[in-house]
């Protein structure tokens, strides 16, 4: 080892023991430290790049330090980032007039992060219920999906199937009931009269990109308009051009009562969520029944707006279409090798099953850093491909062909 590499190397464990000494071990990062990134491209401390194909799992869409995002950021700074809801400001409205016209909806709820978006849908779903369907107090009933992720608050937990994140978090909330993914006759019979909303992802990400079977988000719709119950579509990583529409639902030509975004929305910029829907169901709120005082920001409404304008143009959603039709078709290919096992997904979004042979996920993407391409494994043998819409397909093809050789296809 040269003395350059050796004091690379150390460059790189210091900067990984002191994170380490100093946090909560909640996360198992790859050993990379990255320092600066732009569009598809990370690159760390010691001047290494990478090809991002996880894209913060959606957040950063539009890709890194992206110039209309950034500029638009940088113009608000100037001006004011924070005045709390007590006041108005001059960006507000905007916001929420373009995201609920995006949405096809009326009002818009912004909050920060997903987990927020998500605790305030269960929330106007629980109140609508009482309020508006008429379900007797305290008996409000609300449907998931297993094997979900819709964020890690103490409510949330309370109806996963994931042992991690839900193991040694209770007492749990209750009022929900866990039903298959996918399994429509299962939904139904879960479904009572005092359901006040069903939560799905339209894809759910952190299982592994799971795509339901056909007519599922249909049959869920045409289920919930029959009994009087809203439909949630928490669209926090497959919304925002991923599939290649703005929303997955689209995809069978379903409209929920209510939208729950995040990531994307903020740009990979700050982060920004929001719940959109119908004045029949956020108009349950009144003044003080719920906040945030960052929610709405300006400096978060500025930088959203320029979001919304960029999906607007349909340059995205059609871009995420094209390059991802590619995308499937390759790694199809791969499991006629046998070193993939299943591939699933839509659009610039896939979940890659890693036969036990090759290795677990975890490892093939430790020698997918190694060779300069960035991803992350879920559920032991699963590798997830998220990049940038905007990545070029020559980019792309490099880190399919970086996948390949450590397959060893």
């Amino acid at each position: 080892m040269t003395s350059t590499e050796a004091s690379n190397e150390a460059s790189t464990e210091a900067l990984t023991a002191a994170a380490e000494a100093h946090t909560a071990h909640n996360y198992h990062p790859l050993p990379v430290v990255v320092a600066t990134a732009d569009g598809a491209w990370m690159t760390d401390v010691e001047g290494r790049r990478y090809l991002d194909l996880l894209a913060g799992y959606s957040a950063l869409n539009f890709g890194h330090g992206n110039p209309r995002l950034i500029a638009a950021a940088q113009a608000q700074l100037e001006r004011v980032t924070l005045t709390s809801r007590a006041f108005h400001h001059d960006r507000f409205g905007a916001f929420c007039e373009q995201l609920a016209e995006l949405c096809g909806m009326e009002l818009v709820l912004p909050m920060n992060t997903g987990a927020e978006a998500v605790e305030t849908a269960l929330k106007t779903a629980r109140k609508w219920g009482y309020q508006v369907k008429g379900v007797p107090e305290g008996r409000a009933k609300i449907v998931v999906a297993g094997n979900n992720f819709h964020g890690r608050t103490t409510t949330i937990v309370s109806f996963s199937t994931d042992p991690e994140a839900r193991a040694d978090f209770g007492p749990y909330t209750p009022g929900f009931e866990i039903v298959p993914y996918g399994d429509l006759t299962a939904m139904r019979a879960a479904v009572s009269e005092n359901t006040v909303a069903v939560l799905l992802e339209p894809i759910q990400g952190e299982a592994g990109v799971l795509v339901p079977p056909a007519g599922y988000l249909a049959g869920v719709r045409e289920l919930t308009r029959e009994r009087n119950v809203l439909f949630i579509a928490d669209e926090i990583q497959s919304g925002l051009g991923r599939t290649g529409r703005t929303f997955a639902c689209e995809h069978e030509g379903v409209v929920p009562d209510m939208y729950v975004l995040g990531k994307a929305l903020g740009g990979g910029v700050v982060p920004v969520s929001a719940v959109v829907s119908s004045a029949e169901v956020l108009g349950v709120f009144r003044p003080g029944e719920h906040g945030s005082t960052f929610g709405g920001n300006p400096l978060a409404c500025a930088v959203a707006l320029e979001v919304i304008a960029m999906l607007r143009s349909g340059e995205y959603q059609a871009r995420a279409a094209e390059l991802g039709e590619h995308l499937h078709r390759e790694l199809r290919q791969l499991t006629d090798t046998g070193r993939v096992t299943a591939v699933r997904g839509r659009g610039l979004w896939a979940g890659v099953d890693i036969a036990s042979a090759v290795g677990t996920g975890r490892e093939v993407s430790e020698r997918l850093l190694d060779r300069g391409v960035l991803v992350k494994d879920t559920h032991g043998s699963t590798i997830r491909i998220a990049p940038p819409l905007m990545i070029s397909r020559e980019d792309l093809d490099w880190g399919l062909g970086q996948l390949r050789a450590v397959l060893g296809v």
